[in-house]
């Protein structure tokens, strides 16, 4: 029984770790000191941070929740087949 616990574990561990860099990756920069010249020249300048962050936060709340009843499912069914093996 405790294999399986640690590999879920060390999966959700490598999962997590994963994701937490996917963020810090989309992360949007500090604002920097820019000429009008890079503005033009960039597109993604017009881009607004506070929109992408409470959209990006709205999803990451969506997210957990999904998460947390999925693992209380996973969870009950894993107890139930645990339950109808020692039963058997």
């Amino acid at each position: 029984m405790r294999g399986w616990r640690s590999r879920f574990v060390f999966t959700l561990i490598v999962y997590f770790a994963g994701f937490a860099t996917a963020i810090y990756a989309l992360a949007p920069a500090p604002k920097s000191e820019t000429t009008q010249e890079s503005k033009r020249s960039k597109p993604h300048a017009q881009f607004d941070s506070q929109e992408f962050v409470a959209s990006f936060n709205t999803g990451m709340h969506k997210c957990l929740e999904f998460g947390k009843e999925a693992a209380q499912r996973t969870a009950k069914i894993v107890k139930e087949k645990v339950k109808e093996l020692r039963d058997a």
